[in-house]
């Protein structure tokens, strides 16, 4: 799957908060390696996730081999907007 880098910081930065706990958890891998998919390189407490960055507009096309992490993150940003305002 193929997103700009800008596309993929976006869904990072509309995550609730916990949220990279909540996939983490789900997927039974360190927050690291989570945080690191969505851009952070701090590859010493995490693991090293099927991605790669071609320059180019936006931050550049990144090809997940695993888009997993996205969609679990989209599903979430989506519960969060379904849930009423108090």
């Amino acid at each position: 799957m193929n997103i700009t880098y800008d596309e993929l910081r976006q869904v990072k930065h509309n995550l609730p908060t916990g949220s990279i706990n909540r996939i983490a958890s789900q997927l039974e891998v360190d927050e690291q390696t989570i945080r690191n998919y969505f851009g952070a390189k701090k590859y010493e407490n995490g693991q090293i996730v099927g991605k790669h960055i071609q320059p180019g507009p936006s931050g550049g096309i990144v090809n997940l081999e695993d888009s997993t992490i996205l969609e679990l993150a989209k599903k979430i940003i989506a519960e969060a907007d379904a849930q009423p305002v108090t």
